[in-house]
């Protein structure tokens, strides 16, 4: 993840899009945004315009810049940000969002509103587009003058732009188990994926289930609303106890990507640790 500053910097950045990732680097800088999410269905060559309220919790005033953001969410179901990405050409509506104001000063403790404005060109395709504006504080004074390593937080508002009335098309693809030991990650997971194969972003909803060698459900965890973005393959991933020990499960998901109907699959597996 790289911003645009001479100096170097950490970068700690949040996404509310029925997920939420959220950290700052310094108990004395922190960064508030409401909403955090904006849908809208626009026709071709229409806009429409809103506030975004922005609050700094900091010790002192705090100057922002705002930028606009294409992003994607990874295979670990993190979302990933850039000012421009190549893999995200047709769906990003990047460059019809316009924010004002674009820099600015947040005493501690008051809401700042920013104007956004969303113009739709009249070409725009029937489709989903989705992109991002982010906030992001800018060195002190102080820090400017010291050396070392530099600090910034940034604060991501997500944005989807439905054009017409594009169809839902997914379905579940695969359902896995998997043993995981990396670092402090241990343990047990199951991962659906799910393929959109259309021009629509869904959010799917539903149910996993985790069924032992006697047909009893041992588990079962609700799917996290995170969107599916065109035409992809999104991995959903639930961490298990699996607390009957190794053997023979059964993996079955039930998921409603908002369309028509509930799809349901199943997958026989086996919880068997890897040898060392």
């Amino acid at each position: 993840m790289h911003l645009e500053f001479k100096l170097r910097y950490r970068s700690i950045i949040i996404l509310l899009s029925g997920l939420v990732l959220a950290a700052t680097l310094s108990a004395q800088v922190g960064l508030g945004l409401a909403p955090m999410r904006l849908e809208m269905r626009l026709a071709p060559g229409e806009q429409h315009s809103g506030m975004l309220a922005l609050t700094s919790d900091s010790e002192g005033a705090v100057r922002v810049v705002a930028g606009p953001l294409d992003f994607f969410i990874d295979s670990a179901a993190s979302p990933q940000f850039s000012p421009s990405l190549d893999s995200e050409a047709e769906y990003t509506c990047r460059d019809w969002l316009a924010i004002n104001p674009m820099e600015m000063e947040l005493p501690k403790g008051v809401q700042v509103p920013v104007r956004y404005t969303m113009r739709v060109p009249p070409s725009a395709a029937e489709r989903s587009y989705h992109c991002a504006v982010g906030f992001t504080t800018l060195p002190t004074a102080g820090e400017l003058q010291s050396t070392g390593l530099k600090s910034a937080v940034r604060i991501v508002a997500a944005f989807y732009v439905v054009v017409g009335h594009p169809a839902i098309d997914g379905s579940l693809q695969q359902l896995a188990l998997q043993y995981v030991d990396s670092g402090q990650d241990k343990g047990w997971r199951a991962v659906v994926s799910i393929e959109n194969r259309g021009l629509m972003y869904f959010r799917p909803s539903g149910e996993l289930e985790v069924i032992d060698a006697s047909g009893a459900v041992v588990e079962s965890a609700n799917f996290v609303p995170m969107p599916v973005l065109p035409r992809r393959v999104q991995q959903f991933q639930f961490p298990l106890k699996l607390a009957s020990g190794p053997g023979p499960y059964t993996l079955r998901a039930r998921v409603d990507l908002g369309g028509d109907e509930i799809q349901e699959a199943s997958a026989a597996v086996s919880a068997q640790r890897p040898a060392p």
